[in-house]
């Protein structure tokens, strides 16, 4: 047996929709308890139903106003890889 390392391609990717909320505050009407395990069906689910097999998925669901969109995607690459690996 060989212990080779797979090598995986990381591409941030933008999931874009909107919501429809009578809160006055929108980030209230974001649920603030979602558990780790909720988080992680989420994750297999869009997986599941938007990649082919074989695709891993990592989110971190928050309200961002479209003009933050792009610091935002690399605020959660910074959170995954660390400040190091970011990339610009």
């Amino acid at each position: 047996m060989t212990d080779e390392k797979q090598e995986f391609s990381v591409v941030p990717f933008a999931l874009v929709g909107f919501f429809a909320t009578d809160e006055k505050d929108v980030a209230e009407a974001l649920r603030t308890e979602i558990t780790p395990e909720e988080l992680e069906e989420l994750q297999r689910l869009l997986a599941k139903y938007l990649f082919k097999e074989g695709v891993r998925v990592a989110v971190y669901p928050a309200v961002v106003p479209p003009e933050h969109a792009k610091e935002a995607l690399k605020e959660l690459e910074r959170m995954i890889f660390g400040e190091e690996e970011g990339r610009d």
